[in-house]
């Protein structure tokens, strides 16, 4: 039997289309003929793919799947799996409605994978730059306890929370950035344009400048003069740098400097740990194992040093620990958060415990931002007028002192 995409006509005169099994095409027009659609146009779903595989879209070459289309597109799949629709047919209607034209053309491919007899997670495993394994892992939860939709609700809710706990960090880290890089632009500005001018009026006096004045203008000859050195040094910098980080050792150092800063750091843990719980409390609910869920939540930590601890963790449950013993005795998680797990794990309501810890740290995660934000905007603005403040000073005091020379 195969498989045929196939557009028509009712009897109303409305355009219809869908995906249907048939031994041929004329079984298909028969078929169709009895449900009052007059068959316009037929292909076989191998020859459509083939021929979408031959057309090229230099659009998706450039087009992004984001965790919010993913999210999207599932919170649409379970709807019409939980309305009683078969899952070809609703993967059929998913494809026909999403915008996104990559996502658009993944499940395409996932769906002609179902109609040949693939499991659903097996085929979305074959996108794995899109569905992560936690995706993959839930799904095949799903197919075992026959729980599709409601497990597919979960994760597009976890999706949800998910973008929206980066976003805030995002938020939280872009404005000090951008006004970093325009103290950066404006003392550069200074530095190379304005304080050479100045500088030949000194020298025209040929007297002793404040040490403040030197230093200044040292430094301005020296970005003028070699600025293509200091930017091919601070090229090479960056490169080793991200050379270092990508080795064993440069990973776990730099995790741990990240975690031990002092604004930044706090902020860092507090998402790993929301992260750890949402991702393990959503996975338990959906029927993974513990230890296969453990492992999957570590590799979504995008710390090492959380990684490691989680890691440390399965070895221990594996030998009959609990969860919380070795999560307290890593030193990293918050004593609350163990707590709560110790609660959860001896009342067997482990997945509504670490669903609570998530919230409130998300909530924490809020008000840190905010806290961040006002506080970096004062700061940002004192550093800049304190370091224009400090060019024009040393401009300004030899100036005053020429003019009392020469009155």
């Amino acid at each position: 039997m195969a498989v045929f995409e196939y557009r028509g006509l009712t009897a109303a005169g409305k355009n219809v289309k869908g995906v249907r099994d048939a031994d041929s095409a004329k079984a298909l027009r028969a078929l169709l003929r009895k449900e009052g659609i007059l068959l316009t146009e037929v292909v076989e779903e191998a020859k459509a793919s083939a021929k979408r595989r031959r057309e090229v879209d230099f659009s998706q070459l450039f087009s992004r799947v984001s965790a919010l289309d993913v999210a999207l597109a599932t919170r649409q799949l379970a709807t019409l799996i939980k309305s009683g629709v078969p899952l070809a047919e609703a993967l059929g209607a998913l494809i026909d409605q999403l915008e996104q034209p990559k996502l658009k053309t993944i499940f395409t491919a996932v769906r002609e994978k179902v109609n040949e007899g693939t499991s659903f997670s097996d085929a979305l495993s074959a996108h794995p730059a899109v569905f992560e394994p936690l995706y993959v892992n839930m799904v095949a939860a799903a197919e075992a306890s026959g729980t599709m939709d409601a497990v597919l609700m979960r994760l597009a809710d976890f999706l949800d929370a998910h973008v929206k706990l980066k976003n805030k960090v995002v938020s939280a880290l872009a404005y000090p950035a951008f006004m970093f890089l325009m103290s950066i632009a404006v003392i550069s500005i200074m530095m190379i344009v304005v304080v050479p001018k100045v500088s030949g009026i000194f020298a025209d006096f040929n007297q002793t400048l404040p040490w403040y004045t030197t230093l200044l203008i040292f430094t301005s000859d020296l970005l003028a003069g070699w600025w293509w050195l200091i930017v091919i040094l601070a090229g090479i910098a960056a490169f080793g740098v991200q050379r270092w980080r990508k080795t064993p050792k440069g990973v776990l150092a730099w995790d741990k400097m990240m975690l031990t800063l002092p604004i930044f750091g706090k902020l860092q843990l507090m998402v790993g740990v929301s992260r750890f719980s949402r991702t393990l409390s959503t996975l338990l609910a959906s029927g993974v194992p513990l230890l296969r869920a453990m492992e999957i939540t570590g590799n979504v930590l995008g710390n090492s040093v959380l990684v490691k601890v989680v890691d440390d963790a399965r070895a221990s449950i594996r030998e009959g620990e609990s969860i919380a013993q070795p999560l307290k005795r890593s030193g990293k998680f918050p004593p609350i958060v163990t707590h709560m797990i110790a609660i959860g794990e001896r009342s067997g309501q482990l997945e509504e415990m670490l669903e609570h810890v998530a919230i409130a740290y998300d909530q924490q995660v809020d008000a840190r931002v905010a806290m961040m934000t006002s506080l970096l905007e004062p700061v940002m603005i004192v550093v800049m007028g304190g370091v224009a403040g400090g060019i024009a000073f040393s401009i300004l005091m030899p100036l005053l002192q020429l003019n009392e020379f020469i009155q």
